[in-house]
């Protein structure tokens, strides 16, 4: 049934859409389809990390700029409401994004050098690339300070704790004759290893890091960057270690909105009087579960529908807790 339809069949519709109106709700539809496409993409991840935005942030700025020059008026007006919000949120650079972009093998600094351009002007566009540069290397550099403090440390752990066997063990000696000690290839080796690892390297983890080419993958491929820097870790101990503490700051409230609102279907009625840790292994299970039958929580059928499939297990987690 068409517009024209409805007016003749209802005296109140007095209102149809023209040729060229129905041309503007295309470019509009056309235009927010986009936005709708990059929203997917990031909240495709039950627990988005750092690493996944920029990439998507530049893309939208450079959209908003392309359609500021579209010739709908009305195209013209929506950009400019968008553009000014998008510059009150994002006019200052976002350190844990860019942070989060450069520790992701596949941008490292490439995907800074070409963003920032667009997002900033070409003008601040450097000004904001060596201010990321310069954190960068200063909580790096923190980093290598822990990581010294904790070597010495374990060091120091290690001799109390052969003072304490030599103690225990003097009595028995005591009867034997005493001759100089002698040591093994094993201990002169690891006496060898441990100046090593004391000693700096020439080039740090980040220079090395940042010097090598990307990684190369498929534009659309789900990398796994914790999995990739866990199979780095020795390669790269100092700055593994950074990843995991930037990686680890959630980004959006998306998982803990998901969590508290599973929480509120398994915190029934009758399971009210359940203790803290109670709860806290019905929600882990839930979680296994989802993931042991492939179900992403992305909408709330999908979720539903995870929770009628997991309804014995969870019953089966509660009965060992009783």
């Amino acid at each position: 049934m068409s517009f024209q339809d409805m007016q003749t069949l209802t005296p109140d519709f007095t209102m149809f859409l023209l040729i060229f109106e129905w041309m503007k709700v295309e470019e509009v539809c056309k235009f927010l389809g986009i936005f709708h496409e990059i929203t997917d993409m990031i909240s495709g991840f039950e627990y988005p990390t750092a690493n996944i935005f920029l990439v998507e942030l530049y893309r939208i700025k450079e959209l908003l700029n392309e359609k500021a020059l579209n010739p709908f008026e009305h195209i013209r007006a929506m950009v400019g409401s968008m553009s000014a919000k998008f510059d009150k949120y994002w006019g200052e650079s976002n350190v844990l994004l860019s942070l989060g972009a450069i520790l992701d093998s596949r941008y490292k600094m490439f995907l800074i050098n070409h963003a920032f351009p667009v997002i900033y002007g070409e003008d601040a566009a450097p000004r904001f690339v060596t201010k990321i540069r310069d954190i960068f290397y200063e909580l790096y550099n923190e980093h290598v300070d822990c990581h010294i403090v904790s070597h010495s440390e374990q060091q120091q752990r290690q001799v109390v704790k052969k003072r304490q066997n030599k103690g225990s063990s003097c009595s028995s000696k005591k009867q034997k004759m005493t001759r100089p000690a002698v040591l093994t290839g094993k201990e002169k080796f690891h006496m060898h290893v441990s100046e090593i690892d004391r000693a700096l390297p020439k080039k740090s983890d980040l220079d090395v890091y940042l010097e090598e080419s990307r990684y190369a993958c498929d534009a659309n491929a789900n990398l796994d960057v914790l999995g990739w820097w866990k199979g780095e870790r020795l390669r790269f101990p100092i700055l593994s270690r950074m990843v995991a503490d930037i990686l680890s700051v959630p980004v959006t409230i998306v998982a803990s909105e998901s969590t508290f609102s599973t929480g509120g279907r398994v915190i029934a009625d009758r399971r009210a009087s359940m203790s803290v840790e109670t709860v806290q292994m019905l929600l882990c299970g839930n979680d296994w579960i989802r993931n042991f039958h492939g179900l992403k929580n992305k909408s709330r059928e999908s979720l539903d529908a995870a929770e009628s499939i997991s309804f014995e297990e969870v019953e089966l987690l509660e009965s060992f807790t009783t």
